[in-house]
């Protein structure tokens, strides 16, 4: 599976440390709820209210998924009077999601049609 050209690619061998960071940040990424919202947060800041709605899981899974990206450093927080305002923390993050999409897209695609 291809995501990237060559040019793109990192340019030197991970070590442990890095490949053990990148382990965990796919390990967050790979639960759907965490991802649903770091999808919704690709548009822009969101407070917890719109990001309920926006995966359809209850208020205080959402809010404990937010803390674990939070603390992960992968969500900034801001306040807004009472609000909690949340956004991606970098546009790497953005084209990490976007990328995992497009795989799950492509393969979805790609599987023979049934009758």
């Amino acid at each position: 599976m291809h995501l990237s050209s060559a040019h793109d690619a990192h340019p030197r061998t991970p070590g442990g440390e890095q490949l053990a960071l990148a382990a965990e940040l796919l390990a967050l990424l790979g639960d759907r709820t965490r991802l649903t919202l770091l999808h919704a947060l690709t548009a822009g800041e969101a407070d917890v209210t719109t990001l309920t709605d926006a995966c359809g899981a209850a208020r205080p899974a959402v809010s404990q998924h937010l803390a674990r990206l939070r603390l992960a450093g992968l969500v900034n927080t801001r306040k807004e009077g009472r609000r909690v305002i949340y956004s991606l923390r970098d546009g790497h993050l953005r084209r990490l999601v976007d990328e995992a999409l497009k795989v799950a897209d492509h393969r979805l695609s790609d599987r023979p049609l049934h009758d």
